[in-house]
């Protein structure tokens, strides 16, 4: 009896571990969220501009997602003409309902903030390295006074893509990126509940640590049906 409580415990333990890659990490959120998370979600946004960490304009975004890969941002008006739409590794650009700019670029915190559950788990792990986040290295950290868990990096201040993750409920709380020689990060917070998922609601983001831009949400919406026609490029201003 005693052999098999000590077992029993064992197991126990072994289950209740944290993960130990990143890998093991996003199938822990892969086994939360899939099948569970919105696949819509569209806000309101109030979009503050920075230069040397001073304001120097202020906006509003209109802004529609479909997840894993389709996200538009209408600016000024939800019909002002003016905006921009990602799709799968494409961005669009539009002025005066006229298509000014189109590009292979591609909208990853679509990815990171909710995409991912919607692509077969081997292809989330594939976008990673794609997008340079190496997925051996792995670490724990706290932030803004919790834990986090830390993809991509051995330690917090190793110059390599990471993404930190909320250790309870594992949403995206900050990103860090290197590539090009520039320092990117961004921070989400004010996370909502929402339909099996989270949403985050005020977002920061910085250049080589000088603020660019804070984003804040209103009105945010989860889970209606998508209309495919807003994020159809051939039909902008129709």
């Amino acid at each position: 009896m005693k052999t098999f409580a000590a077992s029993i415990l064992m197991l126990l333990c072994i289950s209740a571990k944290a993960p130990e890659t990143s890998t093991t990490l996003l199938q822990k959120m892969y086994t939360r969220y899939h099948g569970k998370w919105a696949k819509t979600l569209s806000f309101d946004q109030t979009t503050e501009r920075y230069r040397n960490d001073s304001l120097i304009s202020t906006s509003t975004w209109y802004e529609r997602m479909a997840y894993p890969d389709k996200l538009r941002i209408d600016i000024g008006s939800a019909n002002s003409g003016n905006a921009i739409i990602f799709r799968s590794d494409s961005t669009y650009r539009f002025k005066d309902n006229k298509l000014i700019k189109s590009s292979k670029d591609e909208n990853e915190l679509t990815f990171f903030l909710g995409g991912l559950y919607f692509m077969p788990f081997d292809e989330v792990k594939e976008h990673f390295a794609d997008l340079h986040y190496d997925l051996s290295k792995f670490h724990e950290s706290t932030w803004k006074g919790k834990p986090v868990y830390v993809i991509g990096a051995n330690t917090d201040d190793e110059k390599a893509n990471q993404l930190w993750i909320d250790k309870k409920d594992l949403y995206a709380v900050r990103f860090i990126k290197y590539d090009n020689s520039t320092k990117e990060e961004g921070w989400f917070e004010n996370q909502l509940a929402e339909k099996g998922g989270w949403s985050e609601t005020l977002c920061t983001f910085f250049i080589n640590d000088k603020k660019l831009q804070v984003e804040k949400y209103h009105n945010v919406v989860t889970g209606e049906e998508a209309d495919e026609n807003v994020f159809d490029v051939t039909k902008f201003g129709k």
